[in-house]
């Protein structure tokens, strides 16, 4: 038998909701047809999609990352400001498609608020350069007289739009980017636009571009951002997509080992470096770029692309989906920011068609975890049944829990990766007693290569029971290939 415990008093740090945020890029369908679609009849009147608003209020994203992305990294500002028929079409080279600049900062930021969202932009430090980035952070949040600030009053937004998060560039350690930069050439770049968006706005938290390229300089990346930037930065961000490449379910779930190297190696390198310079204030972790991402793409990083990445997910996609979570939770004390990618049609919880919309399987562990996620993570221990595959042997469960802020409400969260048979698990609590009604909701599917389509949208969804409990254990039964949370009373 499988087994649980929980210690309420063995905590691992405090989460933060921001590990549920998202992404929205200027790529497909994502922003034109997705999110921002004026002919529609299902547009409101500033052109955004009504059913995807409702959807993705319930995911409730603590902030949203904009424009991009490798579209990011050739992006002008400017460009998209002002009266929509004035804005100038570019050439976009990062996915070489036409941008129309329809939609832009002062589009992103409305749709934000109406998602009671933080919009989090991405300055161009691909091709731009320093002073355009000031000069954005100038025309969203500036209360003076300046030009800028003028410019943000004439186009309608006489209140600063007070956006607190921004990065510097995107992916600079890739090839693949416009303007890739070296380890030194960024460490540079990172100081000099922080300290001029810091002056600009000293409110703001930066989120310096560190590793996605997770095959060559990794420590130096950081070492030298940490060394000339260490008290400007207030997030070194992550990015990694996995997939299940070789059709093998059990290779497949043992991506939360990926996940568990890459996280524990990273906040010890943080550490290191944090000590080594004495930094007041040592920057989070923020993954924000990750999913699952393989069928629309090649294997190669910034490989050719297909379906401008409508990826199509399917059950097993949402367990790993779950296990990114878990993941998070676990690591709360150094995981302070992740956005999921994207948001609508592009390598998307949400996926659209002109007059309808279907929620995709990994929509339903996101929302399952932001809805009851507590803000302390718990030091959980389990063991039990196993499954190998390549190097690794591993609990067949994966799992995480929290508290509320009261102590009260503990929340379980398992995820069974046995793709045949059912857990029966015993659940120990080391103090207190579980006390009156469990609230249990499971996500599954009749097979785990289950999809959701427009024809069948109810394949893979989220089901809920409860039942009553006194004691100090219980026994339960996780379903094969299944996330499961248990919401409880403790006394």
């Amino acid at each position: 038998m499988n087994r649980i415990k929980i210690d309420p008093e063995r905590t691992s740090g405090h989460i933060d909701r921001n590990i549920f945020g998202g992404f929205a890029e200027h790529l497909g369908r994502c922003i034109y047809g997705g999110i921002y679609d004026p002919g529609s009849l299902l547009a409101d009147k500033e052109g955004l999609r009504t059913d995807v608003l409702t959807s993705l209020r319930r995911l409730q994203m603590p902030l949203i990352r904009y424009p991009g992305g490798n579209f990011v990294s050739g992006y002008r500002w400017m460009d998209g400001v002002g009266p929509v028929n004035e804005r100038p079409p570019r050439s976009e080279l990062a996915w070489k498609d036409m941008e129309t600049n329809h939609f832009g900062t002062n589009e992103f930021v409305g749709f934000c608020r109406k998602l009671n969202t933080e919009p989090y932009i991405a300055v161009n430090c691909g091709d731009g350069n320093m002073r355009e980035a000031a000069d954005w952070v100038e025309y969203c949040n500036g209360t003076g007289e300046s030009a800028l600030v003028k410019l943000r009053r004439q186009h309608g937004f006489a209140e600063p739009h007070r956006v607190k998060y921004w990065g510097i560039g995107n992916e600079v350690d890739g090839h693949w980017q416009i303007g890739y930069k070296t380890p030194q050439e960024y460490a540079r770049f990172c100081t000099e636009y922080a300290k001029v968006m810091k002056w600009t706005d000293p409110n703001i938290k930066i989120v310096a571009s560190a590793i996605s390229h997770w095959e060559a300089g990794i420590v130096e990346r950081t070492q030298l951002m940490l060394e000339q930037a260490g008290n400007l930065i207030d997030y070194l961000s992550l990015h990694w997509y996995v997939g299940n490449w070789n059709n093998d379910f059990a290779e497949y779930m043992t991506v939360s080992e990926l996940m568990e190297e890459r996280l524990s190696a990273y906040e010890g390198l943080v550490r290191a470096m944090s000590l080594e310079k004495q930094l007041t204030k040592p920057p989070a972790i923020a993954v924000d770029e990750w999913n699952v991402w393989y069928k629309t793409r090649t294997k190669e990083s910034g490989g050719p692309t297909v379906n401008k990445l409508e990826e199509i997910y399917n059950l097993e996609d949402a367990l790993v989906t779950a296990m990114h979570f878990n993941a998070f939770i676990r690591h709360a004390r150094s995981v302070k920011m992740a956005n999921i990618a994207q948001i609508v049609n592009v390598i998307a919880p949400v996926f659209t068609k002109k007059d309808d919309m279907v929620l995709q399987t990994i929509f339903y562990p996101f929302e399952l975890y932001s809805s009851t996620c507590g803000q302390t993570a718990l030091n959980v221990w389990w063991d039990g049944d196993s499954f190998s595959s390549g190097k690794y042997s591993l609990p067949v469960l994966d799992v995480s829990a929290t508290l509320d802020k009261t102590g009260k409400q503990l929340v379980l969260y398992v995820v069974n990766r046995n793709q045949d048979k059912s857990a029966e698990t015993k659940i120990d609590l080391a103090v207190g007693r579980f006390a009156g009604k469990i609230r249990v909701c499971t996500i599954n599917g009749p097979d785990t290569k289950a999809e959701n389509t427009f024809e069948n949208k109810d394949r893979v969804k989220t089901r809920e029971h409860s039942f009553d409990i006194d004691g100090q254990s219980l026994t339960y039964e996780f379903e094969p290939h299944s996330v499961t949370s248990l919401i409880c009373a403790i006394a």
